[in-house]
């Protein structure tokens, strides 16, 4: 699905987000708290956008953006300019990493899309150095207040309109409503995160609550 969609990939992030997206983007990496000459790992990097953002705030730290959908990656690559990311393809559920190997993990939509989060949780464990951050920005489901109703439309009904326009692909548009609506909440994604020994957790809403950062810590011992 992701393949398919790779292409056009960028332009409907801006689109759905109303632009917003660049800077969910941003407060993630400012949560990760790298060191200056820190290692990082951006998993479920797609295009690149998490991994260029750190690139532009961490000059000089050592980047590697991992994804299983190459030709996604491959987008990604295009659009570097020059800027030094190593790519790596690879499943969120068996990371071909060492142990303790880096300062922080970053990730955009990757739990909800993952068919085992505990799993993904304790690879991203497994290969943070103690004292490492975990950063992860996803979907939320709608609030259940008076937008609920407006917001499950756009969902369900614009996004994959626009999806088609744009991508000529509406089922992949179609999915990102209903595993949005089924994913958890913020509060139980954070109980997710806690339960896999991460401690400082907390979360961000944005846009109005439909989308959220979240952010744990591996204990120094």
């Amino acid at each position: 699905m992701f393949s398919r969609i790779a292409p056009r990939y960028d332009l409907m992030n801006r689109l759905m987000t109303f632009g917003q997206d660049k800077g969910w983007r941003q407060f993630v990496v400012q949560q990760a708290h790298v060191p200056p000459q820190g290692h990082i790992l951006d998993i479920a990097a797609g295009t690149g956008d998490i991994a260029f953002e750190v690139r532009r705030q961490y000059p000089q730290a050592t980047i590697i953006a991992a994804d299983f959908a190459l030709p996604m990656m491959q987008v990604g690559q295009k659009r570097a300019n020059g800027s030094t990311v190593d790519w790596l393809g690879a499943n969120a559920l068996a990371l071909p990493l060492p142990d303790a190997a880096f300062d922080a993990v970053v990730s955009g939509f990757l739990f909800r899309n993952v068919p085992d989060i505990d799993v993904a949780l304790h690879e991203q464990w497994r290969i943070l150095k103690p004292g490492g951050y975990l950063v992860t920005l996803d979907t939320s489901p709608p609030p259940k207040n008076l937008l609920r109703p407006f917001i499950s439309i756009h969902l369900k009904y614009v996004i994959p309109t626009l999806g088609k326009l744009i991508s000529g692909d509406s089922s992949a548009y179609r999915y990102l409503p209903q595993s949005t609506l089924e994913f958890k909440t913020p509060e139980a994604l954070a109980e997710r995160i806690r339960s896999a020994g991460f401690q400082q957790v907390g979360y961000r809403n944005f846009m109005i609550k439909t989308i959220a950062v979240h952010w744990g810590q591996k204990p120094l011992a």
